[in-house]
């Protein structure tokens, strides 16, 4: 699934595309694109069409437009949702479950139009209007849950290792909890684990706040890096809105480097099971807190 630095960058390409353009009639392909939708297909694309793209918004995961009726566009990728900007009239993707075709401006070398590709069907779109907190930020409601990420300069860091410390759980599910810090996947969790040499069963309240700390800077370094590299791909699902995939892949010192040397101490690196999925360390660099790995 996308992290915060994929996402970024989709929402970066979608600003430069997408921000002062007016959108045509929109077509969706695909009702399962539009499930979280609740009001249905019409009220979907008669919201849509004729709106002007104010903005690009994100918050961890999740990515929105901003529309100058007030509403916005909501994304969420899922695990293989991409959006695309292509000329109109180019072969539709296979996976082709919504399309939303911008006005021609004078600043266009051809028309032009905004597709959302989604092969596993996981990723949606809706429309909703924006509830409006104390700072006079906006977020859609259904995201009003979601904490601000580590790349968000409203980021409380104090708050943040405050409240990993009355968690009481593992300091990778407390990286992974999106109520707690957003955007954080389990690639990145692994990179800033690494970085900071610390095991991910490692529990929250017996860390000092100068180690969580320590993590949290991991994890805002490691998706500062993989930002400017473009994010990570492994596959093709994971592409920007030009359809160009990133390359952090290449950077990667823990995640799917199973037996690979450490970059520090040259120890392979160490697969182990996680909450329905994998996680990757170093045997000598992230003791756990038994002194032993799982296997």
């Amino acid at each position: 699934m996308p992290e915060l630095p994929e996402v970024e960058v989709v929402r970066r390409g979608l600003d430069r595309w997408v921000t002062g353009r007016t959108f045509g009639e929109i077509e969706v392909l695909h009702a399962r694109a539009i499930r979280r939708h609740v009001a249905g297909k019409d009220d979907f694309t008669g919201r849509l069409g004729g709106q002007v793209v104010t903005g690009t918004r994100r918050r961890g995961k999740y990515l929105w437009l901003t529309l100058d009726s007030g509403d916005a566009l909501l994304a969420h990728l899922g695990m293989s949702g991409q959006l695309l900007i292509q000329p109109v009239g180019a072969t539709d993707e296979r996976h082709l479950r919504v399309r939303l075709p911008l006005v021609p401006d004078q600043s266009d070398a051809g028309p032009l139009e905004l597709r959302f590709v989604d092969q596993r069907t996981f990723g949606h779109l809706l429309v909703d209007g924006l509830a409006f907190d104390d700072t006079g930020e906006g977020l859609p409601p259904i995201i009003s849950h979601i904490a601000r990420d580590p790349l968000d300069p409203a980021f409380d860091d104090n708050a943040f290792v405050a409240a990993v410390r009355r968690r009481r759980t593992e300091v990778k599910r407390a990286l992974l909890d999106q109520s707690l810090i957003s955007g954080v996947g389990n690639i990145y969790a692994d990179e800033a684990l690494w970085i900071a040499r610390l095991h991910g069963t490692e529990p929250t309240d017996t860390l000092a706040p100068p180690r969580i700390a320590e993590l949290l800077a991991a994890a805002r370094s490691v998706m500062t890096q993989a930002l400017g590299q473009g994010g990570t791909s492994f596959d093709s699902l994971y592409v920007n809105v030009n359809g160009q995939s990133g390359y952090f892949d290449r950077s990667l010192n823990a995640y799917g480097q199973e037996d690979r040397p450490c970059g520090r101490c040259s120890t392979p690196i160490r697969r182990e099971e996680f909450m329905n999925r994998s996680s990757f360390s170093c045997p000598t660099c992230q003791i756990p807190p038994n002194g032993q790995h799982q296997t």
